[in-house]
């Protein structure tokens, strides 16, 4: 149950290899370049750079994802700070004080403080993955299909409920990709499902085809709709160093945010947004003199930074340890993970040990590397903004339809591309969370089949929701989240009455 320090000694001399170097340094710099560009998160930013792991070394291609997720974390920041728009939902937090150190000239300063709290905040993620993955590994050995059941559906209550406060649209976005998940042959009765006489939908339509089109085309198609908004970057950044004094209002909000951000990173569902926003509120309520944070404040800006970082370390263990992403890029992750042939679960870190460790360990030297590109890089990659978005989204169109046709090398994945890139557009003109998608549409395929095998072992569904004090405990939690909305709202409502 404790901490294996052979196997985590091992995976550093594994990931101190200079190829796996490589990979961290190539993967980081990816990440960070497409993380800053505006409306491009970490999670496109993995759905397109997919096809550079296929052929992969499946340790070497966890380390690039890896090392993609957190360099977009850092990058993301930089568009919120330079431009006052965020890469992603995950950088919002980072426009509050970010962009008005930028308007005082500290726009230097601002960028450097998100490349050191971000390091702090993601170096107390990796101690905190060290202690917690192996016993939560070994508890999840527990789970039976009634238990993995009823944590997949935990899973996606909790990331429905979190859906920007549209539960309904959550809940949606979630039954189309569960009815996806449902296309081609089922598994147990050999019925072809939903396949239209099409022969080459009867294995289903392929989860990563899916990610590319909504995040990749979908997120370009809707970039080109506002092509004309995006505001150009100054390049003035003024000092890049930070004073005593900064250091001194940052130190404690980055040391304490940390922490936080991991634990919300491992809840399923809260991911880097949620972590970021906790991590700002939660300062601004402790500062002495909140009246300064929104005006260019050094600690707005270093706590949610710090959180967000840890937040996406965080979200590796339930991928990692359960099979369940913890975020929509952890999402992402999970389906590239299962095309390079591994089951992610609590057998991974019995059979693959040292995947698992060289992984963790190489986090702890990209956290490293990318703070030093970030701040000794910074005029160089604030360029990067300035490319034209008239040749910089056709390229990443080229990307992804070369990824696609790579997968199985078929005619038939250009159109599921083309179609389901047409929704992802849609669903951000309309508002629709997307994570619950992606997510449904992975694990809907394993949720069908544990709840089947959990009928056939309990007779009905209501002995499955009680099935173990694991099965009780995770029907009150998606009972819990489901009702965390409105019991937010009505908090909401009672002090409004009271002003």
């Amino acid at each position: 149950m404790g901490v294996d320090f052979q196997n985590v000694l091992e995976g550093l001399m594994v990931s101190i290899r200079p190829i796996n170097l490589l990979w961290v340094l190539l993967g980081g710099l990816l990440g960070t370049v497409v993380g800053m560009l505006p409306g491009l998160g970490p999670a496109t930013a993995v759905a397109v750079l997919i096809p550079i792991t296929f052929g992969m070394d499946p340790t070497s291609a966890l380390i690039l994802m890896a090392a993609i997720y957190y360099g977009a974390m850092y990058g993301g920041s930089r568009s919120s700070i330079l431009l006052n728009t965020p890469g992603d939902g995950s950088a919002i937090a980072a426009t509050f004080d970010g962009y008005p150190m930028t308007q005082k000239g500290q726009a230097g300063q601002a960028l450097t403080i998100s490349a050191i709290s971000s390091l702090i905040g993601g170096l107390c993620a990796i101690a905190g993955f060290i202690l917690l993955a192996k016993p939560l590994a070994s508890f999840a050995l527990r789970f039976g299909p009634a238990e993995y059941f009823m944590l997949m559906l935990f899973t996606l209550s909790a990331i429905v409920s979190l859906s920007k406060g549209n539960m309904v649209k959550g809940f949606i976005s979630m039954s189309i990709g569960l009815i996806l998940s449902t296309v081609g042959i089922d598994l147990q009765t050999g019925v072809y499902r939903f396949t239209f006489d099409i022969p080459q939908l009867s294995e289903g339509i392929d989860f990563l085809v899916v990610i590319i089109g909504i995040y990749a085309v979908g997120e370009v198609l809707f970039n080109f709709i506002n092509i004309d908004s995006i505001i150009p970057s100054n390049n003035k950044i003024g000092k890049k160093w930070i004073t005593k004094d900064q250091w001194k209002k940052i130190k404690w909000p980055v040391i304490r945010s940390g922490p936080l951000g991991f634990i919300v990173g491992v809840l399923p569902g809260a991911g880097g947004s949620i972590a970021s926003m906790l991590g700002y509120t939660t300062e601004r309520q402790l500062a002495k003199r909140p009246q300064t944070f929104g005006k260019g404040d050094p600690a707005g800006l270093a706590a949610p930074e710090s959180a967000n970082n840890a937040g996406s370390v965080g979200a590796f263990i339930p991928l990692l340890t359960m099979g369940v992403p913890g975020s929509g890029t952890t999402a992402v992750i999970l389906g590239a993970v299962i095309m390079l042939g591994l089951r992610p679960g609590p057998l991974l870190f019995e059979n693959n040990p040292d995947m698992v460790w060289t992984m963790v360990n190489s986090m702890f030297i990209g956290n490293i590397f990318l703070v030093i590109i970030n701040i000794l890089l910074i005029g160089v990659l604030v360029r990067i903004l300035n490319t034209p978005p008239k040749i910089l989204y056709p390229l990443i169109l080229v990307l992804a339809f070369i990824g696609t046709y790579t997968l199985s090398y078929s005619m038939i994945d250009f159109y599921i591309l083309v179609i389901f890139g047409l929704v992802g557009l849609i669903m951000k003109l309309m508002d629709f969370p997307i994570a619950p998608l992606i997510l449904a549409v992975i694990v809907g395929s394993d949720m069908e089949q544990n709840f089947r095998k959990g009928l056939v072992a309990h007779d009905n569904p209501f002995n499955m929701l009680s099935a173990s004090s694991v099965s009780i405990v995770l029907t009150i939690m998606t009972i819990l989240s489901v009702l965390y909305p409105f019991f937010i709202d009505w908090i909401q409502k009672r002090k409004q009455k009271k002003v």
